[in-house]
């Protein structure tokens, strides 16, 4: 777990409403890549930076995001057929 989710979790988490209206907002993101200000514009409700920052390195580290220079992409699939082919090495 890194440094910046372990110094928070002492001290407050993110509630898991946020965390879920976060990924909502990236999932259905109409570009394939969002900015943290883009993502702070089309939130319901204000969010602080650091809260912020803890979820998306959570969802990071989940492997539901990818964090570029550019942006912010939602890359995870929960197509089972599909997880099942890339696990089993199979060619589409």
């Amino acid at each position: 777990m890194s440094k910046l989710i372990m110094d928070k979790t002492l001290e407050h988490s993110p509630t898991l409403n946020t965390v879920i209206m976060v990924e909502s907002v990236i999932r259905n993101s109409k570009n394939s890549i969002i900015t943290i200000p883009e993502i702070k514009r089309a939130l319901p409700k204000q969010v602080n930076h650091r809260t912020l920052m803890i979820i998306l390195e959570y969802l990071e580290e989940s492997g539901k995001i990818a964090v570029t220079i550019k942006g912010i992409t939602w890359i995870h699939n929960s197509n089972k057929n599909l997880r099942n082919a890339i696990n089993k090495g199979l060619e589409l």
